[in-house]
């Protein structure tokens, strides 16, 4: 599973970061292990950018799932449901909801639109558990783009994440130090590609190793002998150096 964040800093094209955060977070009802369940914002931009996200998300179609232009679709089952209706009812709690999506008019029980709640604090449930439906928890994450990734981090889960800049620095020290499985830079952090994508996570969202990558051949192999240890060395050392999808 996961607790995927997405960062906004202030040098981002805001417009494009509200599209990548709404697919991320309600494609699917957020019934997705990589769907994005916090965006943390830096203060600067944070008022602006929560305003834009919330007039965006008011307007996505709610319906089922063999409507064409459904962005949200009912969730796969009645447990599912009262789940997630449990937390977006508990959101102020955790925050100010800005959006609730039990209040939406769907003509459908099984529907559920989305729900925004913003100021939330990144140790609470809201920000901690992994909720698997369109509930997204807002962070202000102050200044300084190190404090965000702090943030970003500050969950058990380790599947995927993105961020949102313009800024060269910025983007270098996200992929230094964010710690995801998968690290999407100014686009949705949904939708890998099968057989073109490895994809996986570490701690609590996977064992490091990712499906279509070259490491994730070893779980199904037993070494042999001095022969086959050498080869299995040489798969790992060829990963450390990067050895992109296809070489080995």
């Amino acid at each position: 599973g996961g607790k995927n964040a997405i960062i906004v800093t202030a040098t981002a094209d805001l417009d494009e970061a509200v599209s990548g955060v709404i697919a991320s977070a309600f494609d699917h009802s957020g019934q997705k292990c990589s769907a994005a369940s916090r965006v943390i914002v830096q203060d600067d931009v944070y008022d602006e950018f929560v305003a834009k996200l919330v007039d965006a998300a008011a307007s996505l179609p709610v319906a089922p799932a063999r409507n064409p232009a459904a962005r949200l679709i009912p969730l796969i089952n009645e447990e599912a449901r009262e789940r997630v209706l449990g937390y977006v009812r508990r959101g102020g709690e955790w925050g100010k909801v800005l959006l609730d999506g039990s209040k939406i008019e769907t003509g459908d029980p099984d529907l559920l639109g989305p729900t925004i709640v913003a100021d939330v604090d990144p140790a609470s449930e809201l920000a901690q558990k992994e909720i698997f439906g369109p509930v997204l928890a807002v962070i202000r994450g102050g200044t300084e783009l190190s404090g965000m990734i702090d943030i970003a981090n500050g969950t058990r889960y380790a599947l995927t994440g993105g961020i949102f800049t313009r800024s060269p620095s910025e983007r270098e020290l996200a992929m230094n130090e964010f710690r995801v499985g998968n690290l999407y830079i100014n686009q949705k952090i949904t939708g890998a590609r099968i057989g073109v994508q490895p994809f996986g996570g570490f701690q609590s969202s996977g064992v490091g190793s990712k499906t279509g990558g070259p490491d994730y051949l070893l779980q199904f192999m037993t070494t042999n002998g001095e022969e086959g240890k050498e080869w299995l060395g040489r798969i790992g050392e060829g990963y450390r150096q990067e050895v992109r999808w296809g070489k080995l």
